[in-house]
């Protein structure tokens, strides 16, 4: 890389009211050295890329239009730029031959409609949710649970179905709270298919939240010795892992968390009390009370308790972007 320098010369004599100092910073022994610079003379330097030769033999334009100049560099504030740039938008709508030529340019442009679809998808997955469906009139078909469980990882969450089985105890030790609390509803249900379709459901949401605290400072221990099948290993390494850290970055941590905020709602048939999935997951309660909301979930009080329901069809808050000050 190599900078020209131009220096602006014709300024009137005006009295010297700042000046000037360079700081480099040694990010190696974390110093600071700030130096005064000579005679208060300030170069702008632009970086040209390319050819070195072509480079070298450059020289400093001399200034011809003082207004551009002024326009482009001389901005006591940021208003006073904005305001620039409207007058220069100004002075080109009022080009008749700049517009025309402008207009049939773009009427000649070609619409790529690949990157419409592509920029739609990515505004949606944006909110890091799991795959649903916005048209879906209850619940149970607003996120599919067949797009979250696949077919094929089924027979590989029957933990929890085969330690009940054996007369074993689900402890808070080996599974979270949110599944201890629980446990129980899978004796209550009678259809013995869906009896297994509720414990391998705990038994996801188990492999979600220790693959969370693998991945995180606070919670490595309760993960360290846990079993995760080789076929979600693969499955969360896709979808959450970090491939520059051994830390979940926060979109995917976020998308992690909303498919098990998704899993509890199967779970609790759709309305859920989540003090305790927020404790296992490590988070506030107003905090997780976001997530939900991000998935379309609306809160309902019962006998002094918050809950979160799924109401279909979905409907999605609107993201808001904070203006800056």
């Amino acid at each position: 890389m190599n900078f020209i320098g131009t220096n602006y010369s014709g300024e009137g004599a005006v009295p010297q009211v700042c000046s000037y100092a360079l700081g480099v910073l040694d990010k190696e022994t974390q110093t600071l050295k700030i130096v005064q610079i000579e005679a208060n003379k300030i170069f702008r330097l632009e970086p040209k890329f390319g050819d070195q030769e072509n480079t070298a033999d450059e020289t400093p334009k001399e200034v011809e239009n003082k207004e551009d100049i002024e326009a482009k560099y001389n901005f006591s504030t940021k208003k006073s730029e904005r305001a620039a740039k409207k007058e220069r938008a100004l002075r080109a709508n009022r080009d008749p031959e700049a517009q025309e030529d402008l207009n049939n340019k773009m009427a000649d442009a070609k619409v790529n409609k690949e990157a419409l679809e592509v920029g739609a998808i990515t505004t949606n997955s944006a909110r890091n949710i799991p795959p649903h469906d916005t048209s879906a009139t209850t619940p149970q078909q607003a996120y599919p649970l067949q797009k979250i469980i696949f077919k094929g990882e089924w027979r590989y969450l029957l933990d929890i179905m085969e330690l009940l089985q054996q007369g074993k105890d689900i402890t808070p030790e080996a599974y979270p709270v949110f599944i201890c609390n629980r446990i129980h509803k899978i004796e209550e249900v009678k259809d013995e298919e869906a009896k297994e379709s509720l414990a391998c459901i705990f038994s996801y949401i188990n492999h979600l939240i220790k693959f969370k605290d693998k991945h995180s400072m606070d919670g490595f221990s309760s993960a360290k010795h846990h079993k995760l099948p080789n076929i979600l290993t693969q499955k969360f390494n896709d979808m959450f892992a970090n491939q520059e850290s051994k830390r979940l970055a926060d979109d995917k941590r976020d998308l992690l968390i909303s498919y098990v905020l998704v899993l509890t709602l199967f779970a609790d048939n759709f309305k859920t009390e989540f003090t305790d999935i927020a404790k296992d997951l490590r988070m506030s309660t107003g905090d997780l009370r976001r997530h939900f909301e991000f998935l379309g979930c609306k809160f309902i009080r019962e006998n002094s308790i918050m809950l979160a329901t799924l109401p279909a069809p979905l409907k999605f808050p609107e993201v808001r972007m904070r203006r800056r000050r």
